[in-house]
């Protein structure tokens, strides 16, 4: 099966930079499209970013868009979220999550089958 583990959240001050990781194991790296969604207190889970397999072709919530960047490196299976210009209203779980191989590049939560279990970001005002 499909294992992703996040790494990389922590604390930041408004304007401020953090870069998340997800290490995706237990099949073929290049056969998944990848995501990352956020999740904050009482809130439903929500699209932030996605990136297929091999075309790299991405996705971005308006929210985030120009601010944070989605990546994935092929040598050590990794996806990464490049977050820059951070804001308080940032602050969530964020999750990586995969879909069945194959999958076309999806913003919906329910697509996405495979879930790691999620790295805190908090950034202050």
């Amino acid at each position: 099966q499909v294992q992703l583990v996040e790494s990389g959240g922590g604390l930041v001050q408004a304007g401020g930079s953090l870069r998340l990781s997800c290490a995706f194991s237990g099949r073929t790296f290049s056969l998944y499209a990848l995501a990352w969604f956020a999740q904050a207190p009482g809130k439903e889970r929500e699209f932030v970013a996605a990136i297929s397999q091999s075309s790299g072709s991405t996705k971005y919530a308006d929210s985030v868009k120009g601010r944070f960047t989605i990546s994935r490196d092929t040598a050590d299976d990794t996806m990464y979220l490049q977050m820059n210009s951070l804001r308080p209203e940032d602050t969530a779980v964020y999750y990586c999550a995969a879909p069945r191989p194959y999958t076309t590049l999806d913003t919906s939560p329910d697509v996405y089958i495979y879930w790691g279990q999620g790295t805190q970001v908090t950034v202050s005002s």
